[in-house]
């Protein structure tokens, strides 16, 4: 049995995913959604279902699983944030992030050489596993959210300047995801231009409005559903990679 925890989760694409596949593939599986109101109630959860084996992590949850783990993988522990745990047999808990790998095998064909510099919309579990991804792709990365903070900057710290040398603009944020489909991230859209990338991980709706607004520019764009299915078979291969 595998599942995922998170709060809300009527949005979630792995139940579907997971089970269809456990039934084109015959494989003796389920796949169940625990929404939880508290991360603390982690605990409970495994208790009361011992048969599990591995668990998908999602918003808002993360980074505040990470203190109920009992080891990290190298990269989840550099990115700072949590998507898969394994169960071992024992009942150990470690952590994974394949956010990273499923972000990292999509944009990577889309990149070009003047792509040198990124604009990451938003601060979650998320952005974290993208910011890594990206400077490991060579990138520059300033990190975009509502207030600025460290090296953090504003929507309305984003100049001309700024728009024009960074060529690659991720949303990492909910906004605009099903049923608010009509927000998006406050970005200048008037200065995108057809040499930026705008990627989204919103992938319900599949065109967002982040997308459409980009796109008028010329800009090429691309939603979340091929990161978060290669998120989603990299978890399996995880889960039942031997301990």
């Amino acid at each position: 049995m595998y599942g995922l925890i998170g709060k809300p989760l009527g949005h979630s694409f792995s139940a579907n995913f997971f089970n269809k596949k456990f039934a084109d593939e015959a494989i003796p599986e389920h796949y169940e959604l625990f929404p939880l109101e508290s991360i603390e109630l982690l605990p409970q959860l495994l208790d009361s279902h011992p048969d599990l084996k591995g668990l998908n992590v999602t918003i808002p949850y993360k980074q505040q699983v990470i203190p109920f783990l009992s080891e990290l993988d190298k990269d989840a522990a550099e990115i700072g944030a949590v998507n898969v745990i394994k169960i071992s047999h024992d009942g150990s808990l470690k952590g994974y992030n394949s956010d990273a790998i499923g972000f990292r095998d999509s944009i990577s064909p889309l990149l070009l050489p003047h792509m040198r510099r990124a604009l990451v919309l938003g601060t979650g579990g998320a952005s974290k596993a993208v910011i890594y991804v990206l400077r490991q792709l060579g990138l520059e990365v300033l990190n975009v959210s509502r207030k600025s903070k460290g090296e953090i900057v504003s929507y309305n710290q984003l100049t001309p300047e700024i728009m024009s040398t960074h060529h690659v603009i991720v949303n990492t944020t909910p906004l605009g995801m099903w049923p608010n489909i009509d927000e998006a991230p406050e970005i200048p859209y008037h200065l995108l231009t057809p040499d930026h990338l705008c990627y989204d991980l919103v992938y319900n709706p599949e065109e967002t409005s982040f997308m459409k607004c980009a796109a008028q520019h010329g800009a090429t764009v691309k939603n979340g559903l091929e990161m978060l299915h290669g998120q989603a078979l990299a978890a399996w291969k995880i889960w039942n990679k031997p301990d």
